[in-house]
């Protein structure tokens, strides 16, 4: 069965024919059962809860959670007492069954039939054929039972009972929480639920007049921007201001439950409104953004529309307490602010000391209802919410429910009833508030607050309102949905609803004062539209006060002195390969890895690429820089390559050697992360413009696993800086190289990284050294005013490759990261040299073996390790005595049409003027082939080709 609202618009869906008949589908409750039976079986239900109610399957101890609530047991008066203990009739014991039945059936599923929709009269529901579904006669309504419904010991009649349960569960605000695992959480909710019709519900006259004020900015805002400056997008919060009273509730009351910090992120929609009045940023400098003649005041870049635009800001509640806000940039994907958000609340919490309780920073995310049920993220975040590494102390969710998406209806756009069930998977409570009741909103959002504070999980706010505009103000709503489009231009806003519900039901309230409140704003946008005007005309764009510039460096290849003292060098490795007495480390582990490292300590060399990653956190740890790792399964490390902990055979106990180097270290942590790559990207990336002091690494499975975090890569990673001048330091590890693993575990699709390069924007890295790589880390946190993100291909067979390794002088003394390697076999006789080769990554150890065996002695191989940015000055240096080569190619494993080639040919030769020869696999739609034999084929065929084409 649908619920559909008074113009055919779908509420929600729920199997039900009748909310109430739950009764029957209950287990205990089959029509079959005799009622002796089913009291019996009750009994026995009732004393197992009762004994221990969290070993109870969760639907039947939410009903027992009803049962004193639903009739007390002390009474006898309808009994006959025999020895002391009451005894009842059959029809006694099945009709006080039956009026359990009635409370569980409210709680569960009042939800079903609230008056939520602000566009929809509540439906009209026949009491007859209700109390017919639950067995109840006409002569039950008027019995008298003794009850502790509502928290307090009276008797009540049915007709009272039900009365009750429906103002309160079929009201205004439609309640899920009965789905919620833990009783102490469920029980938490029911009684702040119940009680509040025991309480003066009404908020006083203060509170009032910040509603109104609250919603009246909102809209006189929309209808300001709407006539001064017309046919500009806004995208509008017109139908949805309520969202501005949920916000400012948080705000006001957050301080005296703990809350110091905000970090918000939203969609385009109600965007400018948020900005302006929530954030309150300046009206001229808003209106600037508005102005045709506009152009963002940058320090670099090219900056982004205004309802993309993030702000920051410290705001004031009405007790004089401060409460900084930040409110993220994001770009039109819906959703995909979600765990940059959460990332960076969470390294807010960091910065301010509040990693442990996580009460003091608050993320709010406000999402649209189609993209609640539509978008990917949503689930994904929702899952980090609870995990070790990427909590926050839990999110208010609200959901701006306009009841479409777009141009889409909610029966084309979601299969579940609500668009918020997917929330349930996390045991979420989700309020569904009626738009156009702002007293309810203010009331939802203080249990939501209270809520966050005291269990330090995620809840959610449906906030049923409506889309006065198309999707932007030149869009025509009507062209589609016409009877919403009449319905919607008949309603009264809520604004204007208010004001006459105030006006005629709150003697305190006075229409003066209300007056004052429309003309003191009036006034205030009508002056920022005036100063705007007048700064414009003297040619002085107003300036933001709040702004904070964030001076980088252009890019440049300064050396940066990364090499560390042997000494030191050695230090940290012997702590890395130190393991406290008694633990029993697993015996693989104690025979090979650990006698390996110790080798290289021993012997100069040789250090693998794990080793050396090691040694560049190590070395960062003890000065003072942190270091965060996270992605699936980076703690071992994919290849088993990492072992960054390691764990007692017996008991699992955890050893990190990393966090044993000193007394005064930096924070290390490494995380295995949910199976996700969207989610996990976006919150370190989002973790990484907070604390730039800290080297945050996000590590693929395999690197074409970063397909699944495009729009993370392509609208923050490689882009933020110059459309919100935001810069980012994160390191994204992505394992890549053709070993024959088919076409989903060669390719890390470097081709589309170099695509996304431009002005800087950020390195690409195809090493071939571990040394190399680690002065690479290094070097990300060595820059001073620098700060780009860091992709790095890196290896899977040459995590054990021989030839791939390094010594102790790699990484001593004045050794740094170098953007391309010579080769020093020619280094003395560059004249012997007839065809230079160049390459990057794990190819070139396949070319060197070639020309080993084939005993080739006039090929020079170039290693071009970064690609991006493109040394000029390096690479012209280190082949200016190349100039009698006959032949250059560029040889690559991936195919034509992939890998670097596009990207690096026309260098190459702008550099040399000379034919640049392609050898790699030809053109293909794959990144790879699927057989090991024909990758071989392949492999050989391209290595030759480089010697020969």
């Amino acid at each position: 069965m649908e619920k559909r609202g008074s113009k055919g618009q779908v509420l929600c869906r729920f199997p039900q024919t009748l909310f109430l008949r739950t009764y029957f589908s209950l287990p205990a409750m089959k029509a079959s059962i005799s009622p002796r039976a089913n009291a019996a079986l009750l009994d026995a239900k009732y004393e197992e809860w009762r004994i221990d109610p969290q070993n109870m399957e969760p639907t039947w101890s939410a009903f027992f959670e009803g049962f004193e609530l639903g009739v007390d047991q002390s009474s006898s008066e309808d009994g006959e007492s025999l020895d002391g203990v009451t005894q009842l009739s059959e029809e006694q014991i099945a009709l006080r069954a039956k009026i359990v039945s009635l409370v569980y059936s409210y709680r569960s599923l009042g939800h079903t039939v609230a008056d939520i929709d602000p566009l929809g009269k509540q439906e009209r529901r026949n009491e007859a054929l209700e109390l017919a579904a639950l067995g109840f006669k006409e002569a039950d309504l008027d019995r008298e039972f003794a009850t502790s419904f509502f928290q307090g010991n009276r008797k009540m009649t049915l007709r009272i009972m039900i009365g009750e349960l429906r103002k309160i569960y079929c009201g205004k605000i439609g309640f899920e929480f009965l789905h919620i695992h833990n009783q102490e959480i469920r029980n938490w909710l029911r009684e702040r639920i119940e009680r509040r019709f025991n309480e003066d519900r009404r908020p006083k006259a203060f509170i009032r007049k910040k509603l109104f004020k609250w919603l009246e900015e909102a809209e006189a805002l929309e209808h300001f921007l709407g006539k001064k400056f017309v046919g500009v997008k806004r995208f509008s919060l017109e139908g949805s201001e309520g969202m501005m009273v949920g916000l400012n509730t948080v705000l006001n009351h957050g301080p005296e439950l703990g809350v110091e910090e905000i970090v918000m992120g939203m969609a385009h929609r109600g965007r400018v409104n948020v900005l302006a009045n929530f954030l309150r940023k300046p009206l001229p400098l808003l209106f600037h953004e508005f102005h045709s003649s506009y152009v963002p005041d940058l320090l670099t870049g090219d900056g982004d529309v205004k309802y993309h635009l993030g702000y920051e800001v410290t705001r004031q509640n009405w007790d004089g307490q401060e409460v900084k806000v930040f409110l993220a940039a994001n770009p039109s994907h819906l959703e995909a602010v979600n765990p940059v958000v959460q990332g960076k609340a969470r390294a807010r919490q960091r910065i301010i000391g509040d990693s442990v309780e996580r009460k003091r920073v608050l993320p709010i995310l406000v999402h649209g209802d189609a993209a609640f049920a539509g978008q990917g993220p949503v689930a994904e975040v929702l899952n980090l919410s609870q995990l070790t590494g990427y909590r926050t102390g839990g999110t208010i969710h609200l959901v701006v429910n306009n009841q479409i998406g777009f141009t889409t209806m909610p029966e084309d756009a979601r299969s579940s009833a609500y668009c918020t069930d997917v929330a349930k998977m996390i045991d979420a409570p989700i309020l569904h508030v009626n738009g156009d009741e702002p007293e309810e909103i203010y009331w939802a959002f203080k249990l939501a607050l209270r809520y966050r504070q005291d269990f330090g999980r995620d809840i959610v706010i449906d906030l049923l309102c409506y889309r006065r505009q198309g999707h932007n103000e030149a869009d025509q709503a009507a062209f589609t949905q016409p009877q919403q489009a009449r319905t919607i231009a008949e309603q009264l806003s809520v604004t204007q609803k208010y004001k006459k519900h105030l006006l005629e039901e709150d003697p305190e309230v006075t229409e003066p004062e209300v007056q004052e409140i429309i003309d003191a704003n009036a006034n205030r946008l009508e002056k920022g539209l005036t100063e705007v005007k007048a700064l414009l005309e003297r040619g002085e764009p107003p300036a933001d006060p709040t702004k904070v510039a964030i001076l980088q460096n252009q890019y440049n290849y300064q050396p940066c002195p990364t090499g560390i003292e042997t000494e030191k060098l050695l230090e940290l490795g012997h702590r890395l390969v130190s393991v406290p007495e008694g633990f029993r480390i697993n015996p693989t582990l104690e025979k090979r890895f650990l006698p390996r490292r110790r080798e290289a300590l021993e012997q100069g060399g040789p250090y693998d690429w794990a080793f050396a990653e090691a040694l560049a956190f190590a070395s960062l740890l003890v000065e003072g820089i942190g270091v965060r790792l996270s992605g699936q399964d980076s703690r071992r490390g994919t290849f088993s390559q990492r072992h960054s902990v390691f764990y007692d055979t017996e008991t699992r106990e955890r050893h990190i050697p990393l966090l044993t180097l000193s007394e005064d270290q930096a924070k290390f942590c490494v995380y295995n992360s949910l199976l996700s790559e969207n989610a996990v990207l976006g919150f370190d990336y989002g973790y990484s413009l907070m604390v730039p002091q800290v080297l945050i690494l996000w590590e693929a499975q395999f690197g074409d696993f970063a397909n699944g975090a495009q729009v993370i890569i392509d609208q923050f990673i490689a882009s933020s800086e110059s459309k919100w001048q935001q810069p980012s330091g994160i390191v994204m590890l992505l394992p890549h190289g053709y070993e024959g693993m088919g076409p989903e575990h060669s390719s890390a699709r470097l081709e589309r990284f170099l695509q996304l390069c431009a002005e800087g924007n950020m390195q690409v890295c195809n090493l071939t050294k571990p040394a190399q790589y680690f002065h690479l880390l290094r070097r990300q946190m060595k820059r001073e005013n620098f700060r780009k993100p860091l992709i790095v291909m890196s290896p899977k067979s040459l995590l054990s490759h021989p030839g791939c390794t390094s010594r102790t002088e790699d990484f001593a003394g004045e050794s740094r990261f170098q953007e391309i390697l010579r080769d020093e076999r020619f280094f003395e006789h560059p004249e012997r040299v007839s065809r230079l080769i160049f390459c990057s990554g794990k190819v070139y150890f396949d070319l060197v073996k070639y020309r080993e065996e084939q005993e080739l002695n006039d090929v020079a191989l170039i290693r071009v390790e970064q690609l991006y940015p493109f040394h000029w000055e390096l690479i012209k240096e280190i082949i200016s005595p190349y100039a009698q080569a006959s032949k250059w190619v560029w040889c690559q494993e991936e195919p034509l049409n992939q890998g670097a080639w596009f990207y690096i040919s026309h260098r190459l030769q702008k550099l040399t003027r000379h034919r640049i020869r392609f050898a790699g696999r030809d053109r293909a739609a794959s990144p790879a082939v699927g057989s090991k034999a024909l990758h071989e084929a392949e492999q050989r065929k391209l290595v030759e080709q480089a010697f020969h084409v």
